[in-house]
Formats: structure tokens, C-alpha cells, sequence
């Protein structure tokens, strides 16, 4: 066992070593490169803004293809969305499956009949894209990992991806399992909604610890995480059917971009095209945050019947634009709000609108809504006030 280990350490320096060869130069940057000049290397990529899914460039995006263990974007989905719904906890122990344990491909060698956190499996899934870890948090979640693929099959319904079908939870290669670049980068984008997500998916290497005391090596399969300024995020995927896959965000100033790249002939060509859309992005875009859910509104709007002299009024959310650097806003932003409100006013309550127009044309409204709860007057609060009218 400890030769065993050796080798295995050994093994995962040697292959992180080797990828220094396969991952883009960080000091290039192609700044100057035009939309049609970019010359994609795969079969299919796309890149769009975080915020907005505006798609900023695409080549064969929409075409339906083998997406390898990529397709741990929607198994790491769904696990944080029962962790946020209080379904599954970081800290509960899951016993691992002998058919959890019996997974081929990339793994973290789980032994059946032990037990490991769901924080530690969750981190396996994504920095060493472990089929084993993975299929151990499906049965957990759904009884069983048919079940779970059920349920990736509905919340790609939900998110309205029209090329995706899945057939496991780990894109291990199996007939009728595919995706797409554009439906990849909006499961990448459901994802980047969990803060938790970025816990795990910024660490490059670290160990994997077992019950028996062994470890495991684990390196983070997305090498952009290291040797792209910007990047803290990422799922790669490759098989003999697929090529290699990537699907990548990286996020400077404050705008957040997400590329995908499917079917590329060589690691280094992924990470290399997903570098160059990037490149192109990040030099020829930039957002711009019309409306702020974090700001407060300047309003005279009055209040009856209550015991606030002044209500606060905030968006209900968020709306940016992506524009070419050096263009004109296209926006304008107007506020309509009643004169005065009556109490009681609940936080959240909606109080009036923003609508938000492109060259005459409404292209988002928005709801202002109360920051806080507001109290109606009571009697003795109006007897007040007109004992201190008297008073005067």
C-alpha cells in the first residue's frame, strides 16, 4: 500500500508538471483580436456574460455533442441546491455504495462501506472531477443514481436547455448523453449563483483523507484556476468520444464572463481557446450597472397612517448591460412612484416601478419595493400628535 501511495504521489506531480506545457502562456493576450478573426480549434464554443447571458461569440453552440464529465456541472447544481434548501448539510457523513466505489475513470479511490462528509465529496467532484464522489452524492440525494439523473433531466427542463439530455451524473460515455456549449454555460452560470461553489473550485491541489489514514493526491483538473489572471472556476471533462471539454469563468473588474469549449483535439487547445475567448472578451466589452438592488432610491414619496416620517425604496434586483468599450449607453432609466403610500407596509412590498427602455422600446421593468417593514399609527400615537398640535 505505501508503494502504492508513492507511486500514485509521484504520478500526480509528474502529470501537474506535464501540464505546464498543456495550459496557455499567462503573459499572452491577444487584445487586439476581432470577433472574425477568432479561429476556434473545437468543434463548438460560446462565450457569454454572467449576468446578462448575453452571448458575446459563438461557433457551433447550440450543436448537440458529448460533453464528458463536464456534465458534473449539473451533479455539483444540484447538490448545492439541497444544501441551500437545507436538504443535505456539509458536515453529514454518506456511506459510499460498492457501486460508488467500483467507478472507473478519474477518481478518488473511495472504499466501500465508509463513510465520508458530503464537504469532502462535494470538493473531490469538483477539483479532481471524482466519478466515485460523485455517484455517492447522487445516491444520497436521490436513492439511487438513475433517480438523480432524473432530476438533472428536470432541472434542464427548468433551465429550458433544448440540446441536453443526460444519462449519468458523471459523463462516463454512454449513448443519448449530451449537451451543448450554450446549455453547459448556463448550468455554469446556475452554478456561480452558490457562493459555496467558489470554496472549492479556487484550490489547486490538496489531499483527499480517508478513513484508514491514507490519502489521496488531488489536483484541480482546471488548470486555467492557476495560469489564467482571473479565473476561480471551472469543469474540464475528456473522453475518446467528446475530445476535450472546458467550461470556464473568469471575472475581472465587474464583469464575469463564461466560456465553453467542446470537442477540442488537445487539452492544451481547450484551455488555449478558452484563454483566447477570454482574451477577446475581456478586451472588447465591459458592463455597466444601470439599476442596483443594493441602493437606495431618492424618493418624496409621503406616508399615512404611519409612525415613519420616510420610507426606504429599493430595486427588487439587478440590471447591467454588456456593450462594446468606446459605445454610447443605449439605456434610459425611468422611476414611477405613487405620491404617498399608506401604512402598514411590509419589507418587500411593492411600491411602484423602474422601466428601463432601449432606443423607445421597454426592455425590462423592474419592481421598487420597501427595505423595510413600516407600522401603521396607533390610537394613542394619533392622540399624541393632536395633543401636540394643541400644545403649539
Amino acid at each position: 500500500m505505501k508503494l502504492f501511495k508513492n507511486f500514485y504521489t509521484l504520478t500526480i506531480c509528474l502529470l501537474c508538471c506535464f501540464t505546464l506545457l498543456l495550459v496557455p502562456n499567462p503573459n499572452k493576450t491577444n487584445l487586439d483580436v476581432k470577433a472574425d478573426t477568432l479561429t476556434p480549434n473545437s468543434k463548438a464554443s460560446v462565450l457569454i456574460e454572467y449576468d446578462t447571458k448575453q452571448v458575446l461569440y459563438e461557433h457551433n453552440s447550440k450543436q448537440a455533442l458529448p460533453i464528458a464529465s463536464v456534465t458534473k456541472l449539473m451533479t455539483i447544481l444540484l447538490t448545492l441546491e439541497n444544501i441551500d434548501e437545507n436538504l443535505l448539510s456539509l458536515d453529514e457523513k454518506v456511506t459510499i455504495s460498492e457501486n460508488a466505489a467500483g467507478m472507473g475513470g478519474s477518481q478518488v479511490f473511495l472504499d466501500a462501506n465508509t463513510e465520508h462528509t458530503v464537504s469532502n465529496l462535494l470538493k473531490a467532484v469538483i477539483v479532481a472531477s471524482a466519478n466515485d464522489a460523485s455517484v455517492a452524492l447522487a445516491e444520497r440525494i436521490a436513492g439511487s443514481e438513475s433517480e438523480f439523473v432524473n432530476q438533472m433531466n428536470t432541472k434542464a427542463s427548468e433551465l429550458k436547455l433544448e440540446n441536453t439530455n443526460f444519462v449519468n451524473c458523471s459523463g462516463l460515455p454512454a449513448p443519448n448523453h449530451y449537451s451543448c456549449a450554450y446549455d453547459v454555460a448556463i448550468i455554469m452560470s446556475e452554478v456561480l449563483k452558490h457562493p459555496t461553489y467558489f470554496d472549492y473550485s479556487k484550490i489547486w491541489m490538496e489531499d483527499y483523507p480517508h478513513p484508514s489514514g491514507r490519502v489521496t493526491n488531488m489536483a484541480n483538473t482546471n488548470k486555467l484556476v492557476r495560469f489564467y489572471n482571473g479565473c476561480d472556476a471551472g469543469k474540464t471533462g475528456s473522453t475518446n468520444e467528446a475530445g476535450y471539454c472546458l467550461s470556464a469563468t473568469a471575472k475581472r473588474n465587474d464583469m464575469r464572463l463564461i466560456s465553453v469549449v467542446l470537442g477540442a483535439d488537445t487539452s492544451k487547445t481547450r484551455f488555449a481557446d478558452a484563454s483566447d475567448l477570454f482574451d477577446w472578451g475581456f478586451a472588447n466589452y465591459s458592463s455597466q450597472k444601470l439599476v442596483d438592488s443594493q441602493s437606495l432610491i431618492e424618493n418624496q414619496v409621503k406616508l399615512q397612517k404611519s409612525k415613519a416620517n420616510s420610507i426606504e425604496l429599493v430595486p427588487a434586483e439587478n440590471f447591467s448591460y454588456i456593450s462594446k468599450k468606446g459605445e454610447k449607453p443605449l439605456y434610459e432609466v425611468n422611476y414611477e412612484l405613487p405620491n404617498a403610500v399608506s401604512a402598514p407596509i411590509k419589507q418587500g412590498d411593492k411600491i411602484g416601478k423602474i422601466i428601463i427602455t432601449k432606443e423607445g422600446v421597454i426592455e425590462k421593468e423592474i419592481d421598487i419595493v420597501s427595505n423595510q417593514d413600516i407600522e401603521p399609527i396607533g390610537y394613542f400615537d394619533t392622540m399624541r400628535k393632536v395633543l401636540d398640535k394643541w400644545s403649539l
